[in-house]
């Protein structure tokens, strides 16, 4: 069946890629497994000399790259330039400091010499999803690459075209053949892949039910796994926070790529104290948003990427008014061509809603009302999802002690939750396991062997 390019600004259909058949699939595994010693024996520099080259070229792309981001996905055009300029980022970052990384751990034990050497794995899978097709990539890959692991990506259908611009980065940048890889498979041709003797590990960015899937997969064949899933981020504005900047940054957080972020904010959590002036800022910044063509730089709310998606977030919005949930603003697709949904602002959300116990993916905000501290963090903690959380307060030792009591992988004190190439990111709980980025993501796919010398 053909892979769809439909553009989420306008609905219409741009192209239609047809899928790899099983011989272009295992040609392509075949060439990972041949290239995998090769690439591990390497020295590290040319490793890292590779992500740089790529980094210059990210650079050099920039404005088709985004172009292309904004097409497929319905990124602003603003926002898909920030996404290749951080892809060039954790390039460079890790071509600088893979070394340190994986620098030899001496261990005081009963011999002469021991100590943990880090060893490439072999091919990662990499499972990855459309919201930011190239970051959420690059931050694997390219960790996996300096540590000497061949790629292979899955993408997700609704962006071909940005898989294969991929490719070709890494072929223009020199990587030797099978060091990278697309893999233009449907869902179901994954636990084949995964099942290869060459795939030694498994990245997976998407949902929890996608996570479960290739977790259950991976685990049949003993391979490792990290998975980032979804979030349900809780935003808490203490009594005594900066309530302009925390407006500022709520409307930000929540409604940047049209709401279609695992660590966007999802749940405000807001003090009776400061609600009512909480509210004003936050009202008045959501009906400052414009939809529109996010090719055009003016507009400030994009299309969500698909109809579908569209449709399952207006779903959940009805079922949480149903239960109780205020509806403040929006709460309807908006009537023009695309995938507009309105902005929309849910008030006095509770359990049992899903706007309180599921993930809404797209630009709606909910607000759950909260007495006081020890109630803010009650809820913040009240989520099968794990990813990021974030606080507001004037004073930073007090917003640390709360952020540190937060059950999530990333807590953030005056300040949207985000991921950082110097930062391990990852989430816990029904957002998955494992961590990317910084020194800990490099070494989720290595052997950290041990070495004793007598």
């Amino acid at each position: 069946m053909p892979i769809a390019h439909t553009n989420p600004a306008t609905g219409e259909l741009v192209r239609r890629v047809d899928p790899m058949d099983e011989a272009a699939v295992a040609a392509r595994v075949d060439a990972a497994a041949r290239a995998a010693g090769p690439w591990g024996e390497r020295p590290l520099a040319e490793r890292c000399e590779l992500l740089n080259r790529v980094a210059a070229l990210l650079r050099e792309r920039r404005e088709s790259l985004a172009a292309l981001i904004t097409s497929e996905m319905g990124k602003l055009i603003g926002e898909a330039e920030a996404e290749i300029d951080k892809c060039a980022w954790v390039c460079e970052h890790y071509a600088e400091h893979a070394a340190a990384y994986l620098a030899d751990e001496a261990i005081a034990a009963d011999a002469a010499k021991s100590l943990i050497a880090c060893r490439p794995l072999g091919a990662v899978l990499a499972v990855m999803p459309w919201n930011f097709p190239f970051w959420q990539l690059f931050r694997c890959a390219a960790p996996a690459l300096a540590a000497g692991n061949p790629v292979l990506l899955k993408h997700a259908s609704n962006v071909p075209g940005c898989a294969l611009a991929i490719e070709g980065l890494l072929r223009d940048a020199g990587a030797p053949d099978g060091v990278f890889a697309t893999l233009l498979i449907e869902a179901e041709q994954v636990e084949a892949v995964i099942a290869h003797p060459a795939v030694r590990a498994v990245s997976l960015t998407g949902s929890d039910a996608a996570g479960r899937k290739v977790a259950a997969a991976a685990g049949a064949h003993l391979k490792k796994t990290v998975l980032e899933l979804g979030g349900s981020d809780a935003f808490v504005v203490l009594d005594d926070a900066d309530l302009d900047r925390a407006a500022d940054m709520a409307v930000k957080s929540r409604f940047m790529n049209a709401g279609q972020s695992c660590i966007a904010a999802k749940r405000f959590i807001v003090l009776d104290a400061v609600e009512a002036d909480f509210m004003e800022r936050l009202r008045a910044g959501i009906e400052a948003l414009r939809p529109g063509d996010p090719a055009h730089r003016e507009t400030t709310l994009a299309p969500m990427a698909r109809a579908d998606l569209r449709d399952e977030l207006h779903a959940q919005v009805r079922a949480s008014v149903d239960a109780g949930a205020v509806l403040a603003m929006g709460g309807q697709p908006l009537d023009r061509p695309g995938f507009f949904y309105a902005p929309t602002l849910l008030e006095h959300v509770g359990p049992g809603m899903p706007a309180y116990d599921e993930e809404l993916f797209g630009p709606v905000a909910a607000v759950i009302d909260a007495a006081d501290e020890e109630e803010a963090l009650r809820i913040a903690n009240d989520s099968r999802f794990g990813l990021g959380g974030c606080v507001w307060t004037r004073d930073a030792e007090r917003g640390e002690a709360f952020a540190r009591r937060m059950q999530c992988g990333c807590a953030f004190v005056n300040g949207m939750v985000k991921s950082d190439p110097r930062l391990p990111f990852g989430g816990i709980g029904d957002s998955g396991y494992g961590r990317e980025l910084s020194r800990l993501g490099i070494r989720e796919f290595v052997n950290q062997q041990t070495l004793w010398v007598a």
